[in-house]
């Protein structure tokens, strides 16, 4: 999936009647592509980006992100420049600092990515305590999750209870890694808390749901099922969870696996060998995200309340035939170094 003519990654790769395809380019996806690929062989590196090296993709990211206002782009590429120890990584930090994510109205999730890169840099401890304190505030104590928008940031009125699966990966993965460089008992009691709230919440089968009340801490509405979140983005936080605070979570990281190889939604997997490729999402067979839609407007009149009948009308069961890159960068991520033998030859 990367473009080398351009040293970026597609946005995705998608089936189509003449084959596979490539679509669009993103700052994002590539930047975490390269944040998979620091624990990788070298020579594996430059086959993944067509003989181009990771500082020289990532110096390309940062002159496009020097005209970004996109948080998310801007965050992620001074994750990867810092942990790789780019010479640029001064450059966007001053992008990112000039967006002033500190106040800005930026999602929980670029909220996250920006104290991911921070807590790598030295000389950042003051803004990522604050940057921290802000997810912290932003933690629901009731139900142990946190809201779509971060404290002082504007969302619609009207979704404002409905929050997602990454609203919980990435705060917790950033406070988790800011609660163990600072030594930070409110951090790490926020993390483990959500973490163990979301455990709780996986299907029987090992899926992680999609949206979620924030003011009670129930599902709102179960599908899509994503294959990153089963076997890149929830065992990613969770093994990253122990390595920083030293609660583990192996037997959901085990059920999430096994979702993946066997999704009872479909009778199979969305791992297609003979395309060498992961499919994105197990779906409902409804039109647009009518489901969705339906749910957050019912819960939004009380929260005790759902749209009866939505699993006979509209079963799970339609795939998505498409993938994006940043899929295999946070699978790389996630099962870095020696942690899938943690888990004693579960998967």
């Amino acid at each position: 999936m990367f473009r080398p003519d351009e040293a970026i990654h597609a946005f995705r790769l998608i089936r189509s009647p003449q084959g596979l395809r490539l679509e669009g380019v993103s700052i994002r996806y590539t930047a975490i592509a390269l944040l998979g690929l620091q624990a990788e062989a070298p020579e594996d590196v430059r086959t993944a980006l067509h003989g181009q090296s990771p500082a020289d993709v990532c110096a390309g990211l940062i002159e496009r992100c020097e005209t970004s206002d996109d948080l998310g782009e801007v965050a992620l590429t001074l994750w990867a420049a810092a942990l790789m120890g780019h010479s640029q990584v001064d450059r966007v930090l001053a992008r990112l600092n000039s967006l002033d994510p500190l106040h800005g109205s930026f999602p929980t999730v670029e909220t996250s990515w920006a104290l991911s890169a921070m807590v790598l840099l030295d000389g950042a401890a003051d803004a990522s305590r604050r940057m921290a304190e802000r997810l912290m505030e932003s933690f629901d104590q009731r139900s142990e999750l946190f809201p779509h928008w971060p404290a002082g940031a504007r969302g619609k009125a009207m979704r404002a209870h409905v929050t997602c699966f990454a609203d919980w990966v990435y705060p917790v993965q950033a406070l988790a890694a800011y609660a163990a460089k600072m030594c930070d008992e409110r951090a790490k009691d926020v993390a483990v808390r959500c973490a163990a709230r979301m455990c709780g919440l996986q299907g029987h089968a090992g899926q992680w749901w999609w949206h979620y009340d924030v003011r009670t801490g129930q599902v709102l509405e179960r599908y899509p099922v994503y294959a990153i979140h089963q076997d890149a983005m929830a065992p990613m936080t969770l093994f990253d969870l122990e390595d920083h605070c030293g609660v583990a979570h192996h037997d959901a990281i085990v059920k999430s696996m096994q979702w993946l190889a066997s999704s009872p939604e479909i009778n199979g997997s969305l791992i297609d060998s003979a395309e060498d490729v992961i499919w994105r999402k197990v779906a409902r067979r409804e039109p647009g995200k009518l489901v969705r839609t339906l749910q957050a407007s019912a819960s939004r009149l009380h929260s005790g309340l759902r749209v009866p009948g939505v699993g006979k009308l509209f079963p799970p069961g339609a795939i998505d035939f498409e993938t994006r890159p940043y899929h295999m960068g946070w699978l790389l991520y996630a099962w870095r170094g020696d942690r899938a033998s943690r888990l004693g030859g579960s998967i």
